[in-house]
């Protein structure tokens, strides 16, 4: 009998299993694999083994990142590549090498360094599935990660301004979504009739950009231009996570906009209050320094 597997990741919304591209690729490799796993949404990375989701754990094994997480899952005889080709297979390494490189720092870009997106949707969703006081904390540390690593690795020459590496960002980001749509073509899936390691990874992917609701949409709207790619998130959402296609919540999109609208408000609130007990100590600390020094007696 297989040893138990769960995985641990961020959970969802506007109608997705996970908004966390990551957790999302595993867990749609694990539904075209048949891997048994138990999810457990723990929306909070700070719980897990090693800091950071998705995390995979069988009995005393823990494995992080999507790529091992997949390689185990192989391993214990989940395998939804078995009918590729060597030359398949190696253009799933090439079309994920381009995911990584071309579209995810635009990705990253929307959900969390576009100030009109992150302040509305991405630090009032993330913040209310934290708890406090880290909802005040984690939400802005990613932002400040997401930055980093899109500077590191395209910030260099001959794009030195942030206003640079955006324009370039988003067009590499297009032309990748371009590339996609064309491989795919009219196919189900992009190896055929049988979902595989590239089609988790591109859904994995494009499935948050579709899905989510975001004010500025520069990308997504690219995205809903090319209606294969379009097609191909609906028909695995229907297919193997039987959840509604609209992109809405269950609660509907109305009650998702006031929530996010209360969420931020109360944060807003609470970084506000936090700011000025700052203010307030650092007064306490100024005048008590201020009153010790008045009262040295002056030397005659």
């Amino acid at each position: 009998m297989a040893a138990p597997m769960e995985l641990s990741c961020w959970g969802g919304g506007w109608g997705l299993p996970s908004v966390h591209p990551e957790s999302l690729t595993v867990m749609a490799y694990a539904k075209f694999s048949g891997a048994p796993l138990t999810v457990n949404a723990i929306n909070n990375c700070w719980r897990a083994p090693k800091g950071e989701v998705p995390i995979l754990i069988s009995e005393d094994t823990v494995i992080s990142q999507p790529a091992k997480i997949l390689n185990f899952l192989r391993k214990q005889k989940y395998n939804a590549d078995y009918e590729l080709s060597a030359k398949q297979g190696a253009d799933t390494l090439a079309y994920i090498a381009l995911l990584e490189e071309k579209l995810l720092p635009a990705l990253l870009h929307t959900f969390w360094v576009e100030a009109e997106n992150y302040c509305s949707v991405t630090k009032p969703w993330f913040a209310s599935r934290i708890p406090f006081p880290l909802s005040l904390y984690l939400p802005g540390k990613m932002s400040r990660e997401a930055l980093n690593r899109i500077l590191l690795t395209r910030g260099g020459p001959p794009l030195y301004s942030l206003t640079e590496v955006e324009a370039q960002i988003y067009r590499d980001a297009k032309e990748c979504l371009n590339l996609l749509s064309k491989r795919l073509g009219t196919s189900q899936f992009f190896f055929g009739n049988r979902p595989s390691t590239l089609d988790a990874f591109v859904f994995g992917f494009l499935a948050p950009l579709y899905k989510v609701c975001f004010p500025r949409v520069q990308l997504q709207e690219h995205l809903k231009q090319l209606p294969n790619l379009c097609r191909f998130c609906d028909d695995i959402l229907s297919c193997y996570f039987r959840l509604a296609v609209s992109g809405h919540s269950p609660a509907g999109q109305d009650t998702v906009d006031a929530n996010l609208q209360k969420l931020t408000q109360l944060v807003n609130k609470e970084s506000n209050l936090i700011e000025k007990i700052r203010l307030s100590l650092f007064l306490c600390r100024w005048t008590t320094t201020f009153v010790r020094v008045l009262s040295i007696p002056l030397e005659s």
